[in-house]
């Protein structure tokens, strides 16, 4: 996750404490194998709408098998003895679970921070205050462009408005609420209208992902940005990120899923502001890049451990076996003990970079969804082989 505005604009946003924990920590980071994951948990795949671009690949009805109320107490009951950061309530759409303020409330009395992803529809006033009643500490309400893009990718007339209204109501309440906006070709020019609609909203985030080859994503590979389009939303989004600052200070803009964003930024840096360029370096090289199998972890609601969000089809292990703290600490997966280390299996431009410690790696779920090969280069990084330091195009396939 790429903070924009605190890169650009040199100013403390919220959640410096997670993206840049070496600073906390008197500049002494902790290593891969000691950091504590913020989690995703899915906590249900049902959901109200059906987004195009889904990684679960949420349905109208809930799967057979979710984890149980007592169930989830016992992995929030873990996490807040492994010191996890943050609990991120996700889905499907996790409104529908009937007891998810109950468990937030329970995991915010826990000691844990508690976010709520939402497509914003079912936020009505009375949902909001209990929002506000649970705990959360932020509420991020997807939006996929203006409301003709939006409720296409959606599946739904009316979700524009729905989420709009949603988030109108967090407002009402008192509760911190972004926009989630993920890029494709069928939005990416719509980006100044999404800041114009933020700052007219009153909203203080905006958080834009980059599109992940995952779930019904997968389908979604032609619609991604080009190279030269993600240059362009890239240059658009800092554009209007220091724009934005001077008139409405207190607002955060974030990219997410595509860790060249920070390559890109630090070069742009370089260029125009070399006297700042050395501390966004340092503030990057702290960050590290890419986090799944390391300081982020996934939990289905099936309870199956996952490396991130996207990686639904490579379980680490199920929590109704073992808890999540033994598992995110069992490096003898194949998989996990070598995300945690992953910099001598890249390969071709990732593997030659000479930006992994700003990157690592990026995406590797999208290099396995092309490639067939979780260790192949990320296909979506839109960095010129000059820019990365790679001398021979050859080299970098």
């Amino acid at each position: 996750m790429l903070n924009v505005t605190k890169l650009l604009c040199d100013i403390s946003t919220p959640g410096d404490d997670l993206r840049y924990e070496g600073l906390v920590h008197g500049g002494s980071r902790r290593s891969n194998l000691e950091r504590r994951p913020v989690v995703v948990w899915n906590l249900t795949r049902r959901c109200n709408l059906h987004c195009i671009h889904c990684y679960a690949e949420a349905q109208d009805e809930a799967a057979p098998g979710e984890l149980t109320h007592q169930e989830g107490k016992a992995l929030i009951d873990d996490l807040a003895v492994f010191k996890a950061p943050v609990l991120l309530f996700s889905g499907g759409e996790p409104l529908l679970r009937p007891d998810l303020f109950e468990l937030a409330g329970y995991a915010v009395a826990n000691g844990l921070r508690a976010v709520l992803s939402t497509n914003g529809i079912l936020i009505t006033p009375e949902n909001a205050q209990r929002i506000k009643e649970a705990g959360f500490t932020y509420v991020g309400v997807s939006l996929d462009g203006l409301e003709p893009v939006h409720d296409r990718f959606r599946g739904k007339k009316g979700a524009f408005r729905g989420s709009l209204a949603g988030m109108h109501n967090c407002q009402e309440a008192g509760v911190r609420v972004g926009i989630r906006l993920t890029l494709t070709r069928h939005n990416f020019l719509q980006i100044r209208d999404i800041f114009r609609l933020m700052e007219a909203e009153g909203i203080t985030r905006l958080c834009f992902y980059h599109l992940a080859y995952a779930g019904r994503g997968s389908r979604l590979v032609e619609h991604d940005l080009s190279p030269q389009e993600s240059r362009q939303a890239m240059d658009t989004i800092f554009q209007e990120t220091v724009a934005l600052h001077s008139r409405l200070p207190q607002a955060e803009v974030l990219t997410v899923d595509n860790h060249a964003d920070s390559v890109y930024l630090y070069l742009k840096m370089k260029g125009e502001q070399p006297e700042r360029a050395a501390q966004v370096l340092r503030l990057l090289e702290i960050n590290g890049g890419n986090a799944s199998g390391i300081a982020i972890a996934a939990v289905d609601d099936q309870g199956e451990v996952h490396p991130d969000q996207f990686w639904r089809h490579c379980s680490l292990g199920n929590i109704r076996e073992r808890p999540l703290s033994q598992i995110w600490q069992d490096t003898s997966h194949p998989i996990l003990g070598l995300l945690k280390e992953r910099a001598p299996y890249l390969k071709g431009r990732c593997g030659l970079c000479q930006y992994q410690r700003l990157c690592n790696g990026n995406l590797r779920v999208r290099a396995e969804a092309v490639y067939g090969d979780i260790w192949a280069p990320d296909p979506a990084c839109y960095l010129t082989d000059e820019e990365i330091g790679v001398s021979s195009p050859a080299l970098a396939v």
